[in-house]
């Protein structure tokens, strides 16, 4: 079995239009494209104004429902 050291890019009519890597390079792509997505999500959460409340009042509040 060939094992790829660097992408392969497919073309069609000259030009690229898919890639081939070895996995373990698709996984780090998606583990990074998550992380930027966390990252984003957490930069909004944090531009919101932020209630807390006491652990027992949740917790009652709970138990009502």
């Amino acid at each position: 079995m060939k094992t790829l050291l660097e992408p392969e890019i497919i073309t069609r009519k000259g030009k690229p239009v898919s890639v081939i890597l070895p996995i373990k390079e698709y996984q780090e792509l998606l583990e990074r494209a998550e992380d930027t997505d966390d990252l984003a999500w957490l930069k909004r959460a944090r531009q919101k104004p932020q209630h807390y409340r006491p652990l027992e009042d949740y917790l009652a509040a709970r138990r009502r429902n």
